[in-house]
């Protein structure tokens, strides 16, 4: 079954023209996949971290033996920096090495099959259209006239943030503007590691080039993403593993889309 969508223009407006989805838009839904996918491309943010492997070792410390009355614990012989018998490179003495440090060479990338990761990914951009599943991850679409919105490419070459904002109220999203601006405070201990805030993630312009204006123009709206379709990710078009953000594609991001799944 072929999808047709008419085209919208600058001001959000139809135009008489329209345009026939790829069929990777009618990928089946499987959110499982999509799940696994964005949780692995998580893993790639990740920093290893560890500690010398020399750490707390490099001491000139030794166990006194048997028959003193102490325990068998290394301690230092005595010198001007340490008193006579102060325990040293054991985990529980002070300056002593760690029992189970953390490793450099642990494996942090949760890795995937690259047939499974475009699966996720066309999975992704098909439940991108389904208004149902949009709907349904909190976005306010219920004011929209037509859904998919297919922008035309005049709309990459805005350059003011303020005709950003007059084409999204103009395709009646202004409700998604005002859920996007909303920034709640983290509940639990997040606060205290850097998460202090939650902010919600709102529309996602898929275009054809980061070259153009819209990517400039677009940057400084809470929520609002631009990006190309090569550089489309599975995480971009499903936050926090939910599929089904709102996207608007412009007729170049369609085009690219139906050449690289063609």
């Amino acid at each position: 079954m072929t999808i047709t969508v008419p085209i919208i223009n600058k001001k959000g407006n139809k135009t008489k023209k329209s345009i026939e989805l790829p069929a990777v838009f009618e990928t089946p839904f499987r959110p499982d996949i999509i799940k696994r996918a964005v949780l692995s491309e998580q893993t790639y943010k990740r920093q290893p971290k560890g500690v010398s492997p020399l750490a707390g070792r490099m001491v000139a410390a030794s166990s006194y033996g048997p028959g003193r009355g102490i325990s068998r614990a290394p301690r230092f012989g005595g010198s001007r920096t340490h008193h006579a018998s102060k325990g040293a490179f054991a985990t529980f003495a002070v300056g002593g090495k760690v029992a189970h440090p953390p490793r450099a060479e642990k494996i942090i990338i949760e890795k995937m099959n690259r047939k499974e990761h475009d699966l996720a990914l066309r999975s992704a951009i098909a439940a991108a259209i389904n208004p149902d599943i949009v709907a349904a991850r909190g976005h306010k679409i219920a004011s929209v006239k037509t859904y998919p919105i297919v922008l035309a490419n005049e709309v990459e070459d805005i350059k003011k943030t303020k005709d950003v904002f007059e084409l999204l109220k103009a395709l009646r999203l202004e409700d998604e503007l005002k859920r996007s601006e909303k920034v709640s405070i983290r509940a639990g201990k997040g606060k205290m590691r850097g998460r202090r805030y939650r902010k919600p993630v709102g529309p996602l312009f898929v275009v054809g080039s980061m070259e153009s204006p819209l990517a400039k123009a677009a940057e400084n709206i809470p929520g609002v993403t631009v990006k190309t379709v090569m550089k489309l990710k599975v995480e971009d078009l499903a936050p926090g593993t939910h599929p089904g953000r709102l996207t608007l594609w412009t007729v170049d991001a369609i085009k690219s889309i139906e050449e690289r799944w063609s």
